[in-house]
């Protein structure tokens, strides 16, 4: 499913397009450009750490698959 300018239509692009249009209204200067880059750039700060934690919780799973397999074959 593509849209104009051969972006594809899914819950990513209709965010982009929402975004954009948020942008439009508000009519930004340069101080509102500086607040929304300070805002994003905390939300993927935020987003960046949560998958951190997902990601160490997977590694201590294979660690823990890794050592049961070790005992199996003992």
């Amino acid at each position: 499913r593509e849209r104009e300018g051969g972006r594809k239509e899914g819950r990513k692009g209709r965010k982009r397009e929402r975004k954009k249009r948020e942008r439009e209204r508000e009519g930004e200067g340069k101080e509102k450009k500086r607040e929304r880059r300070e805002r994003e750039e905390g939300e993927k700060k935020k987003k960046r750490k949560r998958g951190r934690e997902r990601g160490e919780g997977e590694k201590r799973k294979r660690e823990e698959r890794k050592e049961g397999r070790k005992k199996e074959k003992r």
